[in-house]
């Protein structure tokens, strides 16, 4: 496919964790027929928790907390206080052509610009933390390198998975960066976005099949214990 320079944006509301991972796997499904990229901006409507493909499900507090296991790699990451957000490339676009560090780079860049206009001083991490197990590390305590890091602390990360049909990109940013105004900071990224890939949002245009098949989904997958006990395999 050619890239057209126009991505869509999908504005999507609360929704429960199983949910939002059903979602995002099918995105990156239908990526193909979708023709663009898709930046999908969302939240929690419980107090959750996220972990890795490869992580154990007790490295997260499931007893206060719902868990639930993102298709996608990375730490155990808290929704109560993040703007969380996913990119869908689909196959054949110029960032697929890009290694995954790099097209971490890429996206965590144009974060680091939209935190600068509320006065944060983030860079982008140089180099790999110490080793860690996988199975147990907490997202932001584990920068990575191009992790947008400043005053010691993580603001956002980062974890992706790659099939044939292209790259599902999942990320989370601390709402403190904003004071708390999840608004005001999709908005700065917005700008940002369309600033960094020169490109222009039109609206995702949400069917009530993706509904559908991700309802059903997050009843066969993501809810159930099979998929979110069981320790996966790196593949």
């Amino acid at each position: 496919m050619t890239d057209s320079g126009k991505w869509f944006l999908w504005l999507d509301e609360k929704r429960s964790p199983y949910l939002n991972m059903s979602i995002d796997e099918l995105l990156l499904t239908d990526s193909a027929s979708t023709g663009a990229p898709v930046v999908r901006f969302y939240g929690w409507d419980r107090p959750a928790v996220s972990i890795g493909y490869v992580q154990s499900y007790d490295a997260a507090p499931h007893h206060t907390h719902t868990v639930v296991r993102r298709p996608t790699g990375g730490g155990v990451v808290y929704h109560n206080h993040d703007l969380t957000y996913t990119v869908v490339i689909p196959a054949g676009h110029q960032i697929c052509e890009l290694d995954r560090t790099e097209s971490y780079h890429v996206f965590h860049r144009a974060i680091q610009c939209a935190l600068g206009e509320f006065g944060v001083q983030a860079s982008l991490s140089s180099s790999e933390s110490a080793p860690v197990d996988r199975a147990t590390m907490q997202c932001f305590v584990t920068p990575t390198r191009y992790d947008v890091v400043g005053n010691g602390k993580k603001y956002a990360g980062a974890a992706q998975r790659r099939t044939r049909d292209g790259i599902l990109h999942q990320g989370s940013i601390d709402l403190a960066v904003a004071d708390g105004n999840r608004e005001l900071l999709i908005e700065k990224l917005i700008t940002a976005l369309q600033t960094q890939f020169a490109i222009e949002f039109i609206e995702f245009n949400v069917s009530k099949s993706l509904f559908d098949r991700a309802t059903a989904l997050a009843g066969t997958k993501y809810s159930t214990e099979e998929w979110n006990k069981h320790k996966h395999l790196v593949n």
